[in-house]
């Protein structure tokens, strides 16, 4: 009988031990998954914001296309008169 004891005695210590390591492994496994959230909201983050930066640059990058297109056709229309000053000085000298 008492070796019966000292057998369940020995299972039962065992079995708390198991629980324990188990326990303790849980906790750090939910520590590397808590921190793995974190990282992951940071990444989700900085892509938030260069998002917004791509947006903001290609507005930018839109700005300055059409005022690109608005000063070619103010070249081409000064161009325009310039040439017609021109040929018309060209003809009152002939």
């Amino acid at each position: 009988m008492v070796q019966n004891t000292q057998k369940i005695e020995t299972i039962l210590e065992r079995m708390g031990e198991t629980v324990i390591a188990t326990t303790e492994t849980v906790e750090s496994l939910a520590e590397k998954m808590e921190n793995l959230v974190e990282q992951i909201q940071q990444q989700e983050q900085q892509i938030q914001q260069q998002g917004y930066q791509i947006f903001a640059l290609s507005e930018s990058i839109q700005t300055l296309v059409d005022a690109q297109t608005e000063s070619r056709e103010q070249l081409t229309q000064l161009t325009y008169l310039i040439h017609t000053l021109v040929h018309s000085l060209t003809n009152q000298e002939e």
